[in-house]
């Protein structure tokens, strides 16, 4: 039940902070495995979801996942089988990152020599993954490569920062293989509707979590205080790097892992096609590989009428802090490059996120800054017996992900049944 009403007091046995995929994934394995446990998820949005989020659109009478969409290493991903179970359907038709649709704007020999440089990029990468020290993956730029900036843009997608904010030794770390597939009702439907049922208080903010008593912890939430016997606490890394939920007795060692742990920004605008037959199904266009500020455009997903417009790192951040107009001016503006000036007057705008303006997130996914790829162990360790932690970033190998947040969300219930032992 996701409901403003559920009573946010008294006494459980298992209190968890945040209803996002960790969250809801712990909760469903808690009450899988002892269904009599008195199990409460403490959300401070109005709805369940966290980063997961689909929208019905009454334009074009479809879903849009303005959160994660793609089911990364489908093959062996949790959510593909949760999607099937609830009766989604599963699009297979390859990811089209690495197609130019026309070879607009990119010709074939550029992109054979971009190719040959990113790969160099990544043979260096693996080579340093086994240095002792760690550092920014900018340091692995060659000075004065021409594809520079667009190794940078492709760092805005996958992390949502830039190469000089990230770490080498984290990357050594991600495991994730196989096929991308997509959920066609929505990935972020699949996540919600995985966790429909469950106890979720919504509009109930977390702003102190004391676990200084002996085999009890006391959540201060907005609407009334919570005493568990464990808590799990699956805050995004931004919420708790600035203490927006507070720990008594303090947490430094948790705050500085958060703090090397930053989310990343990644948005998304979707533009309205009002002719979209002059275009092909599932097809891409980077908007200029020879700048980091670019935006990469997913044309035609599922065949629907729109194009899917993705920016990342420092150019995400500018746009959103000049507004959604902004960001279709953007697109519009290298799409009509590639397409034609006519094509302006083809296209609109439907929506846009701004998950660096959402006070409860703020931001999209975590990436580790030089230095601090063993920071995500560290915000995964448990306290005392009493708390543990979850969330995309706490993932030893799959961050960044929806898979990675189900995954932690599952230890995270481990732990705390090995605690609550009947």
């Amino acid at each position: 039940m996701h409901d403003t009403d559920l009573p946010v007091s008294g006494e459980v046995d298992v209190a968890i902070v945040g209803a996002g995929a960790a969250g809801l994934s712990a909760a469903r394995r808690l009450l899988d495995v002892r269904p009599g446990l008195r199990v409460l998820v403490l959300e401070a949005a109005a709805r369940p979801g966290g980063r997961a989020l689909t929208i019905q659109n009454a334009e074009i009478g479809a879903p849009l996942d303005l959160g994660c969409g793609w089911l990364h290493g489908a093959e062996d991903n949790a959510w593909l089988g949760v999607a099937e179970r609830l009766g989604f359907n599963i699009d297979r038709t390859p990811a089209p990152w690495d197609v130019q649709y026309r070879n607009l704007g990119f010709s074939p020999e550029e992109q054979k020599d971009y190719q040959r440089a990113a790969a160099a990029f990544y043979k260096r990468m693996a080579e340093a993954q086994r240095e002792p020290v760690d550092r920014s993956l900018a340091s692995l730029l060659l000075p004065g490569d021409p594809w520079n900036g667009f190794l940078n843009a492709v760092s805005t997608y996958v992390s949502g920062a830039e190469l000089d904010e990230a770490s080498i030794h984290d990357t050594a770390h991600y495991k994730v293989h196989g096929s991308d597939w997509r959920v066609v009702e929505g990935h972020g439907r699949t996540v919600t509707q995985f966790g429909a049922g469950l106890p979720v208080a919504l509009n109930a903010p977390v702003s102190k979590i004391d676990h200084g008593w002996a085999g009890q912890v006391w959540l201060e939430t907005a609407r009334g205080t919570v005493r568990a016997r464990t808590a799990i606490v699956t805050v995004p890394t931004n919420v708790l790097a600035v203490e927006g939920v507070r720990f008594d007795p303090p947490l430094p060692d948790k705050v500085a892992a958060a703090q090397g742990l930053p989310l990343g920004l990644a948005n998304k605008v979707f533009l309205r096609l009002d002719t979209p037959e002059e275009l092909p199904r599932d097809a891409h266009l980077i908007g200029n590989p020879r700048t980091n500020q670019t935006g990469a455009y997913h044309l035609r997903p599922f065949g629907r009428p729109v194009i899917e417009g993705y920016f990342g790192g420092t150019l995400a951040r500018a746009l959103e802090n000049e507004g959604d107009a902004a960001a279709e001016a953007f697109a519009l503006d290298e799409l009509v490059a590639l397409l034609g000036e006519s094509f302006r007057k083809r296209a609109r705008l439907l929506v846009c996120t701004a998950w660096g303006h959402v006070p409860t997130i703020g931001g999209s996914y975590a990436f580790a800054r030089p230095g601090s790829a063993g920071q995500r162990a560290a915000l995964a360790a448990p306290i005392n017996d009493s708390l543990f932690f979850a969330g995309e970033a706490t993932s030893p190998n799959a961050f960044t992900t929806a898979r990675g947040a189900h995954a932690s969300g599952l230890t995270a219930a481990e732990q705390a049944l090995a605690v609550l032992r009947p």
